[in-house]
């Protein structure tokens, strides 16, 4: 299925580059592009001191929710001037639920954008990518700083564990593999078992994605002691890959936050464009 409506989020302390970004992206593919101003509402002070700081946590509220106001005045008259189709909304949240209203927002959108400035924004860029990942059902491409984004790649690199994870990312993104001229699905380790990867690994996935007229290379890669996530950023590397397509978050969030996992190495350093699903 194409993508029709990119999200992209933004905070007051970002500038424009990551809108531009989407809105190239929009231009690119005919897409609506719908922008969502947040800024994280500062938590309550708390102890023996809070009747004494509260009149300063209330004081810092109220410039928060000015520069809310100031931030999506300045967005609107930048999509103003932009030649996609455009929406915009604003909110306030509790740092609590604000991965939840980004997620609400996100239902409504094909892809939630997640530019170099909001990566650069740990805060921001945790609750956007959680909020779209586990509260929308809708994937995200995550963009690096120096990267060259685009939706109508030649080359792309499927990260394939044979996952529920990965299943559902190379579905959302069917209309760009069946586009692009070389599709690698690559496996790192593959293990050879009917509950795994089956008796060929790769061979399944790749018939599938040939159905819908993708060019398909398979690929198995020994991880000779490196992470997965470095064997996938490297080997996207060597192939020139203008895109990875991969499931998310395979094992729990607490799991991959305390011993770590590929979702988490490649959030931290994406190295290039993936597009993440779960």
């Amino acid at each position: 299925m194409p993508f029709k409506t990119l999200l992209t989020v933004t905070g007051a302390d970002q500038g424009d580059d990551d809108l531009k970004l989407a809105a190239g992206l929009c231009e690119e593919i005919n897409a609506h592009l719908s922008a969502l101003v947040l800024v994280i509402a500062a938590p309550p002070a708390g102890g023996a001191y809070a009747e004494v700081v509260s009149p300063a946590w209330l004081a810092e509220r109220e410039v928060e929710m000015e520069m809310l106001q100031k931030r999506t005045s300045a967005v609107s008259k930048m999509l103003s001037a932009i030649p996609v189709s455009t929406d915009l909304s604003s909110d306030y949240p509790e740092q609590s639920w604000a991965d939840d209203v980004i997620g609400r927002r996100a239902r409504y959108a094909d892809l939630t954008i997640v530019g170099p400035e909001v990566l650069a924004s740990q805060m921001l860029k945790e609750k956007i990518v959680a909020g779209a990942l586990f509260s929308s059902g809708r994937p995200v491409l995550l963009v690096p700083k120096g990267a060259r984004a685009t939706l109508k790649p030649k080359h792309v690199l499927v990260a394939w564990d044979a996952s529920l994870e990965a299943a559902r990312a190379v579905r959302e993104s069917l209309d760009i593999l069946s586009r692009a001229d070389e599709v690698r699905v690559v496996m790192v380790d593959p293990i050879e078992d009917e509950r795994h990867h089956g008796d060929e690994p790769g061979a399944d996935v790749a018939t599938y994605l040939s159905r819908h007229g993708a060019k398909v290379t398979v690929e198995r890669l020994p991880s000779s002691n490196h992470s997965i996530g470095e064997v996938l950023r490297q080997h996207a590397v060597d192939t020139s890959a203008e895109l990875m397509v991969m499931g998310a978050y395979g094992h729990s969030r607490l799991r991959e936050r305390i011993f770590g996992g590929v979702t988490r190495s490649m959030i931290e350093n994406p190295g290039l464009p993936i597009i993440m699903a779960r």
